[in-house]
């Protein structure tokens, strides 16, 4: 099993929604090097990042936070 789990659902989603990297974090307020580095596993998003990409992506959250540990920060 990848241990780059909401990454991986992160990348999916917003290619599935045809966004680009660029596109999402303008619209939610990351920058787009961040991410990247969220796709590639390199960071672990914030509860609040995590949110803001679920809620633009229309991703199920409760999916996200059952499959990985989420930072509290």
């Amino acid at each position: 099993m990848s241990k780059n789990i909401i990454g991986e659902a992160i990348k999916k989603q917003r290619i599935k929604k045809e966004k680009t990297q660029l596109e999402v974090a303008k619209s939610t307020g990351i920058s787009r090097s961040y991410l990247s580095d969220i796709e590639n596993g390199r960071y672990t998003p914030s509860i609040n990042t995590l949110v803001k990409l679920a809620t633009y992506l229309n991703m199920d959250l409760n999916f996200l936070l059952t499959v990985t540990e989420i930072q509290d920060n």
